[in-house]
């Protein structure tokens, strides 16, 4: 569940461009074309906001995006969305199974935590998740 790889990275993004490369990497896992309806669906935006949000990606190299044609992550885009979801997989894990939380609470908390974290902290919880899975 956990890919060890990617999680440690950081980025120099704000909590909303990260959690735009989080939701492009989830739909492109779900479907072939990720489109604008569907991010500003997914993340309950309008559609402005979110060709303005992908301009701003796109301006850093993360994402790829015509003009009312798909949008895809770059190389670079798919790692820095790939260490932000297995961040969020792991809070949320950590928040549902060892705290006991609700599946829906520890999904709404793990959202707002995943940007936060250090990298020590990220590390601290994987031994943890796993020493616990171990027992």
């Amino acid at each position: 569940m956990l890919n060890n790889t990617n999680i440690y990275r950081r980025t120099r993004l704000g909590e909303s461009q990260e959690d735009y490369l989080e939701a492009i990497f989830v739909l492109s896992n779900e479907k072939k074309a990720v489109r604008v309806k569907d991010i500003a669906r997914r993340l309950k935006v309008s559609r402005p906001s979110v060709v303005v949000a992908l301009n701003a990606l796109a301006d850093k190299g993360l994402v790829r995006h015509e003009h009312y044609g798909g949008v895809e992550l770059t190389v670079d885009g798919r790692a820095t969305a790939a260490a932000v979801y297995q961040r969020h997989l792991l809070l949320e894990r950590f928040l549902h199974q060892v705290l006991g939380v609700s599946r829906a609470v520890a999904r709404t908390d793990a959202c707002r935590l995943e940007h936060s974290l250090s990298a020590e902290t990220v590390q601290r919880l994987i031994a943890f998740v796993k020493k616990r899975n171990r027992q």
